[in-house]
């Protein structure tokens, strides 16, 4: 039989291969640690912009919208719905009550860890929906990473690009890179020397008001 994530033959008739179902456990055991890494993103966008002298520091003046993404994934259909969906899935099948949720999200994101891990070598044995199952952690994993561990992290993000392509905001995000004095839009390419910072973090905090 093979296996359902790799595809690659196995001996037995297991759902996983036994590096798969390793795999998976690295991912699941990560999920508390991204989850704790994912609040450290949620800073507004812009507000790390330097000051005057090239120090950084927030702006309280123009206070920036959240980064929405990093959001989402720390909210109830983020990691924890995720892991939640799989544990409830997973007692369904087995004949099992519904899992008791702990109080408090981080909370809930180790509970569901902790009774999937549990239950992985009957998933990777037993379950037809193992294939699935790790195919959405490892989904998960690579969203969230993205995000906390990118393979490239250039300069400080300063907000979305506000020049106006074909009647609306650019918006794309903003970064100053390390040294420079100009910020350059990667998508529209519109410049903004350093003169002009004042008046961008005024415009996107325009932008984030409205939104």
């Amino acid at each position: 039989m093979n296996c359902l994530l790799c595809e690659q033959p196995q001996d037995g008739n297991a759902y996983l291969c036994g590096g798969c179902t390793a795999t998976l456990g690295q991912r699941l055991a990560a999920m508390p640690i991204l989850y704790r890494d994912l609040a450290e993103e949620l800073v507004p966008l812009g507000s790390n912009w330097p000051r005057g002298n090239g120090s950084h520091g927030t702006q309280a003046e123009a206070p920036m919208p959240l980064a929405e993404e990093p959001l989402v994934l720390r909210g109830p259909g983020g990691i924890v719905g995720v892991l939640e969906d799989w544990r409830t899935a997973l007692h369904t099948d087995r004949g099992w009550p519904p899992p008791r949720l702990a109080p408090g999200v981080e909370p809930r994101v180790h509970a569901a860890v902790k009774a999937l891990t549990a239950a992985l070598p009957w998933i990777a044995a037993e379950w037809p929906a193992a294939g699935e199952f790790a195919r959405e952690i490892a989904d998960l994993y690579r969203s969230v990473t993205s995000i906390t561990s990118p393979a490239e992290r250039p300069g400080v993000r300063v907000g979305h690009c506000p020049n106006i392509v074909e009647d609306q905001p650019c918006g794309a995000v903003l970064r100053l890179e390390r040294g420079e004095d100009t910020i350059v839009c990667p998508w529209c390419e519109s410049s903004f020397p350093q003169r002009l910072w004042p008046w961008l973090r005024n415009v996107q905090a325009e932008l984030g008001a409205a939104s």
